[in-house]
C-alpha cells in the first residue's frame, strides 16, 4: 500500500521471522542463504543510530498507541481510528448501519490475519452471538484455506454466520453478484480488502467502502453499524449480559505446518509447438495483434478526449466486476474504457463529448469512434493519475483505442510503467499550472517526437479552436531501453525483435 502514497518500494528488513516463514512454506534453501547474508538484508547500526542523517523523513510510529483505524470511503488514505469512525459517519451523514462484512482475498488472509478474526468469533460464538450482518471470508489460497479449515478457523467464523467463499479475488475487485441494495442504492461495507474506490467492490458508486484490519472488519460485523467502536463499546448477549470484546491473538504461522495441497493445480503443456486455438466467434477470447510503431504524423494535432478532475484510480480506467469475463478480449473490455472518470468536459462521469459530431456520448464510445476514424488522441490527467490495482489494461485499452499521449500532473509510479510498456508517452507537466489551460477543443502536437531523449523535456504544441497557439513543457522518466520500447511500439515488439 506504500504505492498508493507515492512511495516506490516499501521495504522491511529480514528477520529471524522472516526466516520462520521461509522455512513453513517449504523454501529452507532461500531461508539458509538469506540466514547467512542477514546482515547485507538489514539496516545498518550508523543508519540506526542516525537515521536523519540517512533519510529525507523519519516518521516514528507507536504501534502501543496506535489505534486500529478505518479507512475510507472511496480511498484507501481517508484514515481515522475506531473511535473517531462514529463522529465522522454523523458529520459526513455516512449510512451508519452496515450493510456486508468482508474479509480475506490478497490481501490480510495470512494464517495470523485468519487467526485473529477467528478469535474474536470464537469469543462471541461462546456467548451466543452472532453477526449482525452478512459476512463473506474469501480465503487467500488454496493453501491457507486449507490450513485454516484443519486447525479450526473456518469453523469459529461460520459459527457467528460467516460464509466462505471460493478461493478468488472475489468482491475485492467486483466478482460480487448483489441481491440486498438496488443500483444507485446508498450504503456502507466494511472489509480488509486493500482497496475501495467508488463501484470497485459490487459496481454500485453508491456503495461506501470502508477497510480495516480482519479482526477490526469482524468487530463491526458483530456490532452492525459504524458507530460502533469495538475497543470500548459491549455487545448484549440473548440473556443481557454486557461483554466486551478481548484484543485477539494468534499465531503467527501454523503448529502443524500448512497443509500441501495441488488442488486446482493444472500442469502446463510443456514445450514450444503447443498450438493455442480460438474460436473467432468468442466474445472473451481474442488473439492479440501487436500495436504499430509510431508514425509522427500521428502525434501532430491530436484531440483531447478527456481531462480528469482529482481522482483518477485504475478502477476509474478500466473499472473490473462484470467486465473481468472480457480480460482475455481487448476489443469488448475497452468497452469500460473511462467509464468512472470525472472528466472535467461533462456533466456525467465517464462521458465526453466527440470533436466528430460535436455530441456528449460515452467515453469508450467516443475511443471507439476515434479508433475507427484514425483520430490520434491524448488523456489529461490530475495528480497521481493512475494509483490503485496494477491492472495492464487501464494501459493496454487506450493504446488499443488510439491513445498516443498520457499528459497528467503526477503519475501513480505502476500505472506508468505500463504506459510506457504498451507504447504510450507518459507526459508530466513541467509547470502544473498548465493543467488549467487544456481546454475540450484544443488539439497537441509534440514538437519533434524522433528527438525523444533520457532527461530532456518535451515540447508540446497547443492548438486552441481559435486557431492560437501556445507551446508548453512536460517532462518523462524514460530510460533509454523504454525509449526503445516506445519506438518499436511496445515493449513486447521491442524483446521479439531481439
Amino acid at each position: 500500500m506504500g504505492a498508493e502514497i507515492g512511495a516506490t518500494c516499501s521495504i522491511f528488513p529480514y528477520d529471524e521471522k522472516g526466516s520462520a516463514y521461509l522455512k513453513a512454506t517449504g523454501r529452507d534453501e532461500i531461508a539458509e542463504l538469506a540466514d547467512s547474508r542477514m546482515d547485507l538484508l538489514t539496516a545498518d547500526d550508523e543508519v540506526l543510530e542516525n537515521p536523519e542523517e540517512f533519510f529525507n523523513q523519519v516518521i516514528e510510529i507507536n504501534l502501543d498507541e496506535l489505534e486500529p483505524h478505518i479507512v475510507g470511503p472511496h480511498t484507501p488514505d481517508l484514515a481515522r481510528p475506531i473511535s473517531g469512525l462514529k463522529k465522522d459517519a454523523n458529520d459526513n451523514e455516512y449510512p451508519v448501519k452496515i450493510s456486508s462484512a468482508l474479509i480475506g482475498s490478497c490481501t490480510n488472509s495470512s494464517y495470523e490475519d485468519i487467526g485473529r478474526a477467528a478469535f474474536i468469533a470464537r469469543e462471541a460464538a461462546k456467548h451466543g452471538l452472532k453477526a449482525k450482518v452478512p459476512l463473506m471470508v474469501t480465503p487467500g489460497s488454496e493453501q491457507t484455506r486449507a490450513t485454516i479449515e484443519r486447525d479450526g478457523y473456518l469453523k469459529d467464523l461460520e459459527s457467528i454466520g460467516a460464509t466462505v467463499l471460493a478461493n478468488a479475488c472475489g468482491p475485492c475487485i467486483g466478482q460480487w453478484k448483489r441481491d440486498d441494495i438496488k443500483e444507485g442504492e446508498s450504503n456502507s461495507i466494511v472489509s480488509s480488502f486493500n482497496r475501495n474506490f467508488p463501484a470497485r467492490n459490487d459496481g454500485n458508486a453508491e456503495t461506501l467502502s470502508f477497510i480495516g484490519s480482519p479482526e477490526s472488519v469482524i468487530g463491526l460485523a458483530l456490532g452492525g453499524t459504524l458507530d460502533f467502536n469495538f475497543l470500548s463499546d459491549t455487545l448484549t448477549t440473548q440473556d443481557g449480559e454486557e461483554i466486551l470484546l478481548n484484543p485477539p491473538v494468534a499465531d503467527e504461522l501454523p503448529d502443524k505446518g500448512f497443509e500441501e495441497t495441488l488442488e486446482g493445480f493444472i500442469q502446463p503443456t510443456p514445450g514450444d509447438d503447443v498450438e493455442v486455438i480460438i474460436d473467432p466467434e468468442s466474445n472473451r477470447l481474442q488473439k492479440l495483434t501487436p500495436f504499430l510503431p509510431p508514425n509522427e504524423e500521428d502525434y501532430v494535432s491530436m484531440s483531447v478526449l478527456m481531462k480528469a478532475e482529482g481522482k483518477c484510480t485504475t478502477d476509474h480506467i478500466s473499472p473490473a466486476g462484470k467486465w473481468l469475463q472480457f480480460r482475455g478480449h481487448l476489443e469488448n473490455i475497452s468497452q469500460n474504457l473511462f467509464n468512472g472518470v470525472n472528466n472535467a468536459f461533462a456533466e456525467k462521469a465517464g462521458d465526453g463529448v466527440n470533436i466528430l459530431t460535436k455530441e456528449v456520448d460515452t467515453l469508450p464510445n467516443i475511443a471507439k469512434n476515434y479508433s475507427e476514424e484514425n483520430v490520434s488522441w491524448v488523456a489529461v490527467g490530475d495528480e497521481n493519475y493512475g494509483e490503485g490495482s496494477s491492472r495492464e489494461h487501464a494501459a493496454m485499452e487506450p493504446r488499443f483505442r488510439g491513445c498516443k499521449v498520457v499528459l497528467v500532473k503526477s503519475f501513480a509510479r505502476i500505472h506508468e510503467a505500463n504506459l510506457k510498456k504498451q507504447g504510450i508517452l507518459p507526459l508530466v507537466f513541467e509547470d502544473k499550472n498548465d493543467y488549467e489551460k487544456i481546454e475540450q477543443f484544443d488539439k497537441m502536437t509534440i514538437g519533434s517526437l524522433k528527438d525523444i531523449a533520457v532527461d530532456t523535456p518535451v515540447e508540446i504544441i497547443l492548438e486552441k479552436e481559435n486557431g492560437e497557439t501556445e507551446t508548453i513543457k512536460a517532462n518523462h522518466s524514460l530510460s533509454e531501453d523504454q525509449i526503445a520500447w516506445f519506438f518499436a511500439g511496445s515493449a513486447l515488439n521491442y524483446i521479439k525483435s531481439k
